[in-house]
C-alpha cells in the first residue's frame, strides 16, 4: 500500500510507509467508524503500551518490540479499530516479530501472557490448556493473517534506535542526554512518528530534544536548535570545535547530513513529541517524565497537522491523556504497570 508522500519523506526517496499527518484523518477508523483523531491517537498509544508490556514479559529483544509496534501502527492505516480490537493486534504483532526477528516463542506461551495482562492475572493462573489460551490462540492467528496483507508482508522495519547508536559513537556527549534520546524513542511508538517520519529523522528530533531537557529550562529554544539552512546543516565541523548550546543540536543536525528539508522534518518530529507529552496525565510522574512536559513548544511554523491538543482547564477528561508512569520494575529494568497503562519511559540504555 503506498502511502501519501508527506514532509516526513524526502523528495529524493520518498516511502511507501511514509505517510502525511493529515492522512490520519483518513484512516479506516475515522472515514469508516467515525472514530476522532484524538480516540484513535488514544487507542493507538494504549494498544503500544499493551504490546511493549507483552513482549517485555516474554523477554523480548527491544528490536522486536520495535518492528511489532511499527506494524502496529501500519496496520491501522488500513484497518478500522472497530473491526480489530488493538490487544488483539498487539498480540498478533508480537507474535510475528517473534519469528521474523529470531527470537522465537511459542504461540501457546504468548497466548497464555496475553490472556494473563488482558485478565490482570499472574500467568501461573492462567491454565496452559485452558479454553481462555486456546481462543486467544485462535484469535492471534486470525489477526496475524490479515496483519499479513496490511503490511504486505514487508518485514523489513528500521528503528531510530539504529541511528542513535550510530550517532552515539559519533558524540562524547553527557551519558544523561543519550539515556534521555533513547527513551524518548522509545516512546516515540506511542505517537504515529513511525508512519510520518523516517527513522533518522526521529532519531535527529529525540536527541535534540534529549540535549534540551538535559541542558535545562534556560537553554536554547528548541526553534533555535533547528534554526539551520540546508548549506549549514550539510558542513562538517571540525573535530577540535567542542560544541556550546546550542550548536550542540546543531553538530547533531550536522552529524545526520541533514538537508533543509529534513531539518523541517525535525522540527515536525519535535512538535508530535512534545505535543504528546503534554497531553500527558500530571500526577505522580517520574521527574524525568515532568521535565520533558515542562519544554516549550516549538513555534516554529508548521504546515502539518497538529496532533495534540492541551486540554483546557475546564475539561475533566481528555482522550489523549494517560496514566501516570509509575509501575513495577522488570527484570530488564523497563518500569511498567500492572494494569494495561503506561509504560515508562526510563528504559534502560541497552546497546548490546
Amino acid at each position: 500500500m503506498a502511502g501519501t508522500l508527506s514532509s516526513a519523506a524526502s523528495p529524493a526517496g520518498p516511502s511507501q510507509w511514509i505517510f502525511s499527518a493529515s492522512s490520519l484523518l483518513k484512516t479506516p477508523s475515522n472515514t469508516a467508524s467515525g472514530i476522532t483523531l484524538d480516540k484513535e491517537l488514544y487507542d493507538r498509544s494504549r494498544g503500544v503500551e499493551f504490546l511493549f508490556r507483552l513482549g517485555s514479559s516474554l523477554g523480548l529483544p527491544s528490536t522486536a518490540m520495535f518492528t511489532a509496534a511499527t506494524w502496529f501502527h501500519r496496520f491501522f492505516m488500513r484497518y478500522s479499530l472497530d473491526n480489530y480490537h488493538r490487544q488483539d493486534v498487539a498480540a498478533s504483532c508480537i507474535f510475528l516479530a517473534t519469528k521474523t526477528e529470531e527470537c522465537g516463542r511459542k504461540l501457546r506461551d504468548v497466548a497464555r501472557v496475553c490472556e494473563a495482562k488482558i485478565a490482570n492475572k499472574e500467568v501461573n493462573l492462567i491454565p496452559e490448556d485452558g479454553k481462555e489460551v486456546e481462543t486467544r490462540q485462535t484469535s492471534i492467528l486470525l489477526v496475524e493473517e490479515v496483519l499479513l496483507e496490511a503490511i504486505c508482508f514487508d518485514f523489513v522495519v528500521d528503528s531510530p534506535h539504529a541511528e542513535l547508536v550510530d550517532l552515539f559513537d559519533s558524540l562524547e556527549e553527557d551519558m544523561v542526554v543519550k539515556e534521555y534520546a533513547w527513551s524518548i524513542a522509545h516512546d516515540s511508538y506511542r505517537t504515529p512518528l513511525c508512519i510520518l517520519q523516517s527513522p533518522r529523522i526521529i532519531a535527529a528530533a529525540c536527541y535534540i530534544l534529549a540535549q534540551k531537557v538535559a541542558e535545562g529550562p534556560n537553554s536554547a529554544s528548541l526553534d533555535d536548535r533547528v534554526s539551520l539552512s540546508a548549506g549549514s546543516a550539510s558542513l562538517p565541523t571540525p573535530p577540535s570545535q567542542q560544541p556550546a548550546p546550542p550548536n550542540s543540536s546543531h553538530r547533531t543536525l550536522e552529524l545526520f547530513a541533514l538537508t533543509e528539508w529534513d531539518v523541517g522534518c525535525v522540527a515536525d518530529a519535535l512538535e508530535i513529541l512534545v505535543g504528546f507529552y503534554s497531553v500527558q496525565d500530571g500526577h505522580d510522574l517520574h521527574p524525568h517524565i515532568t521535565a520533558l512536559q515542562n519544554v516549550p513548544p516549538i513555534t516554529t511554523p508548521s504546515t502539518t497537522l497538529k496532533l495534540y491538543h492541551v486540554a483546557s482547564n475546564n475539561s475533566t477528561h481528555h482522550e489523549q491523556a494517560l496514566p501516570s508512569l509509575n509501575g513495577e520494575q522488570t527484570p530488564d529494568g523497563e518500569s511498567i504497570e500492572k494494569h494495561e497503562g503506561k509504560t515508562a519511559l526510563g528504559t534502560r540504555l541497552d546497546l548490546s
